[in-house]
């Protein structure tokens, strides 16, 4: 950091908020962005924890709900279904700012996800047509998947909507960490030790 300004996000609760809900916000329409791709944590039908990474494909950081898109014959449908606790996981190495997320998933599918599936490129939407189901052992590896039919069938959104965010910001000067939860219906945010 010598020689460049620290940036106000570094001593201030609010900015930091303001920066992860920002660079979250943006990873949306920025394939490019680190925070596009988050890693999604849940607990597997033999309780151990099970994680995958998925695309971000929306938010609204009022409602602190994030949307992300998943095939509904996948494990983790039915994980999320068995218990709805997730936690999300995200680093930007050249931020060097890492976000950890938790919240409850819930799984939507039919007409509450068509909308979601209307807004999906062509080419996202083909890989819903796979088969057999993810997952499955096969003798070598599928083919990519032409569009059928079936594939909006097989289409999920995710909705995680999350009670705290964990942010850490690691500086030569000083790492900063922060949480920020709303379990308790209101805003508490302060500082950890990192």
């Amino acid at each position: 950091m010598s020689g460049q300004p620290r940036p106000a996000f570094a001593d201030d609760l609010g900015q930091a908020l303001a920066e992860a809900e920002r660079r979250l916000t943006r990873a949306v329409a920025d394939r490019r962005s680190p925070w596009r791709t988050l890693q999604l944590a849940s607990i597997a039908a033999d309780g151990a924890p099970d994680v995958r990474t998925l695309v971000l494909r929306a938010v609204d950081p009022g409602a602190r709900r994030l949307r992300l898109h998943t095939d509904r014959r996948s494990a983790k449908v039915s994980e999320l279904s068995a218990d709805p606790r997730v936690m999300l996981h995200g680093y930007d190495p050249g931020a060097k700012l890492q976000l950890r997320l938790a919240g409850k998933a819930e799984v939507v599918t039919g007409e509450g996800a068509r909308a979601a599936w209307l807004g999906s490129t062509p080419q996202a939407r083909a890989c819903y047509a796979i088969a057999p189901a993810p997952g499955t052992a096969v003798e070598a590896p599928s083919p990519a998947p032409e569009m059928d039919e079936t594939a909006e069938a097989n289409f999920a959104v995710v909705m995680v909507r999350y009670h705290s965010l964990d942010w850490l910001w690691l500086c030569a000067e000083g790492h900063r960490r922060a949480r920020f939860d709303w379990s308790s219906g209101t805003l508490e945010a302060r500082w950890l030790v990192p």
